[in-house]
């Protein structure tokens, strides 16, 4: 009689190794995202941009590889929260628009996302999108830096939780979480963004995780589109997506999609990451 062993969801010195450099394509093709958005471009050619900065790097898009979906990149705009499908939508003045990447190199995975406000438009609007937006990213570094000292892996949700203002302006959406990261885009354990009962894994060397809190300026319930894959809030308010894929290993965290590792976020919460050796 065979038994069959759960596959671990802590990885060797070396294939943490393996996942630097698809960690660093993917923050290179957001970058070049980055740079290009604009009044007037449309999600299509933002997403023919990441491509080939993908593919010029040696790496394949890893999106792609998902049964169903064609495309390099999910941009939401405005209302949606994540997997806004690419295509003819043009950008306006003040939009809020969520970028969502990852590469794959030599089979492993890179997954990360940035929001951004649109330069232009209405200032009152444009305020108030950039306060959501910046509101998020907050809550992704805090849940990073937590990952540096915690001994299990739900510490980092409380810690999201915690660094949203909660006077009830801001919703964390709780139907889409993080996720493990290696092989596969997404692996076990669930990153929650809010607190939840229990400990969760133990943060230990070798755990990967791509930590990717989702926030409101309103409700968090949502739809899905006909399309099938564009999520949006019921009640039309805006929403806000950042994610970082994080290693933890011997020496510390190192986030393996941002070129510094995340210093510049990290270290004004007391956090110094460590390159994975």
């Amino acid at each position: 009689m065979s038994r069959f062993r759960k596959p671990s969801i802590y990885k060797t010195p070396e294939e943490l190794r393996a996942m630097v450099r698809p960690g660093l394509l993917t923050a290179q093709a957001l970058d070049a995202v980055r740079a290009a958005i604009r009044p007037g471009i449309t999600t299509g050619e933002l997403d023919a941009i990441a491509e080939r900065t993908i593919r010029d790097g040696g790496g394949v898009p890893n999106f792609q590889l998902v049964p169903g979906y064609r495309h390099t990149l999910c941009v939401s705009v405005n209302d949606e929260i994540v997997h806004g499908i690419p295509g003819h939508r043009v950008l306006e003045p003040g939009d809020i628009v969520s970028v969502d990447a990852g590469a794959e190199v030599d089979g492993w995975n890179g997954d990360s996302a940035f929001t951004v406000v649109v330069p232009g438009g209405d200032t009152a609007t444009a305020a108030a999108r950039q306060k959501l937006c910046d509101t998020t990213e907050r809550s992704l570094w805090h849940g990073v830096a937590a990952l540096a000292h915690a001994k299990h892996l739900h510490e980092v949700g409380a810690a999201v939780e915690d660094a949203i203002d909660e006077t009830g302006e801001w919703g964390i959406v709780e139907d889409f979480t993080g996720h493990g990261i290696g092989r596969s885009m997404h692996e076990e354990p669930p990153v929650f963004n809010h607190r939840v009962r229990g400990a969760g894994p133990a943060v230990k060397p070798g755990l990967a995780v791509a930590i990717e809190p989702m926030v409101t300026a309103g409700t968090i319930d949502s739809s899905t589109d006909a399309d099938e894959w564009t999520v949006r809030t019921l009640d039309g308010s805006d929403a806000a997506h950042w994610e970082h894929s994080v290693a933890v290993h011997a020496g510390g965290i190192w986030v393996l999609t941002a070129a510094d590792g995340g210093a510049a976020a990290l270290e004004p919460l007391g956090v110094t990451p460590v390159p994975v050796p």
